[in-house]
């Protein structure tokens, strides 16, 4: 009796251990562990300069931790591929910045419901006033034709000098005196015909004057021809409205980017930097003459650094969804999206917009 006592002990004892160990794994205990997601450095998304992240999709993120009750800690990665890559070995529950949601990407991790509308935009330096696109056009070369032009006038203007002293009295006048008006005659001769009553009275000072006039028309047509094709070729640079029109612009993006991949497809040629950071201050220092890149991110930098210096192009020309990015088969997948719907939905996400990119913008 006492052994079978016993023995109902030990199988109560293994019972109750049982029960207490599914009651254990059944109870919110596993909700308090610390949710780990990587991040990187992309302002207004994320910004890593402080002690703390900061950033639109660190407070969504925290706001996300919060309805599910757990704890956040962001561990910040140097570069974007390293953020993907924690996310693909699994070594976070997730990732959070400025993150696109593609095809490729959803081969090797899931993604929450889009968390912001985006797309790809142009960053060009600001248009110059007609006063210095006039100025940059006056090249070297346009110089010393117009000074070439100057000096065949006064030279002709010389020789009609030569010729018509003692036959014209216009022309009668000591050498000193006799400099700018003639100057003025071969100016006038080429510009307007000539004065009637100036017109030359010696053989060789018609000749000369002819010459001069049909000579006249074909350095004055170069002339203009030069003005008018620098001035031309400057508008044109200055002018993008599409895409295509970066072909003879130098373009900077960020390398591995889907700006990159973008670009790469429409076979236009660009400089990948590490770094949004070194992508615009390529930019900033004109080794570069447009910046391609998620528009948010250029507008936050414009406004930031670059007002009344560089201009963005309204046109999209590659919309994106930013999601949160989890390993593949991640159970948190379906509560964070409904944590996100319920944002949505009490002005919590929208009051978060507001805080980052202003009351005018809307991202849905």
């Amino acid at each position: 009796m006492h052994e079978f006592l016993n023995r109902v002990r030990a199988w109560a004892f293994v019972f109750l251990a049982l029960l207490g160990g599914t009651w254990i794994l059944s109870t919110p205990l596993a909700a308090q562990d610390t949710l780990v997601f990587a991040t990187v450095d992309r302002p207004p998304f994320a910004s890593l300069e402080g002690a703390t992240p900061q950033g639109f999709s660190i407070d969504l993120m925290q706001g996300i931790a919060l309805r599910l009750d757990r704890k956040l800690r962001f561990v910040p990665k140097d570069k974007f591929a390293d953020m993907l890559d924690a996310v693909r070995q699994g070594d976070v529950d997730g990732a959070i910045a400025n993150i696109s949601i593609t095809a490729d990407r959803e081969r090797e991790m899931d993604f929450s419901q889009p968390i912001f509308e985006s797309g790809l935009q142009i960053l060009l330096p600001k248009e110059d006033s007609m006063f210095m696109r006039l100025r940059g056009v006056l090249s070297g070369d346009i110089l010393m034709m117009g000074l070439a032009a100057l000096g065949l006038l006064f030279g002709g203007g010389m020789l009609m000098w030569v010729f018509e002293r003692g036959r014209q009295p216009y022309f009668d006048r000591p050498l000193g005196d006799a400099m700018f008006p003639s100057f003025w005659w071969a100016l006038n001769l080429v510009v307007n015909g000539g004065f009637e009553e100036r017109m030359p009275m010696s053989r060789v000072g018609r000749v000369f004057a002819v010459m001069l006039v049909i000579a006249s028309l074909f350095i004055v047509s170069i002339f203009v021809a030069t003005i008018t094709a620098a001035v031309t070729v400057e508008a044109l640079q200055e002018n993008v409205d599409s895409i295509n029109d970066l072909d003879a612009r130098s373009v900077a993006t960020v390398a591995g980017s889907t700006s990159a991949d973008y670009l790469a497809k429409r076979d236009i040629a660009f400089a990948g930097y590490a770094s949004p950071d070194e992508m615009l201050a390529a930019f900033e220092s004109g080794a570069a003459d447009a910046a391609v890149f998620d528009g948010p991110i250029l507008a936050f930098h414009l406004n930031e650094k670059l007002a009344g210096q560089a201009r963005l192009i309204d046109r999209v020309y590659r919309p994106e969804n930013y999601g949160i990015a989890l390993p593949s088969g991640s159970p948190l997948r379906e509560d964070i999206d409904r944590a996100l719907l319920a944002m949505r939905e009490d002005g919590t996400y929208g009051a978060l917009v507001d805080k980052w990119f202003g009351e005018s913008f809307r991202s849905e």
